[in-house]
């Protein structure tokens, strides 16, 4: 949800998109749950991720001073 958030703080998600991202992760029940989520809803999300490098990040080698 941090992420969202900061999404949101970044404007790269509208109120409203984020109320709705909000509503459909807390009533999910399992990630196969979030994975339905609606179109409109994940094209926001992907373009906000793609903004903040959210795939370089994840993609990243872990620092080996990492611990």
């Amino acid at each position: 949800m941090k992420t969202i958030d900061e999404m949101l703080n970044l404007d790269l998600l509208t109120a409203d998109q984020h109320h709705q991202i909000n509503d459909w992760i807390a009533h999910s029940s399992s990630p196969e749950d979030i994975l339905r989520m609606p179109g409109p809803l994940w094209l926001a999300v992907e373009r906000a991720s793609e903004a903040m490098g959210v795939n370089e990040d994840l993609l990243r080698p872990p620092a080996l001073d990492a611990g």
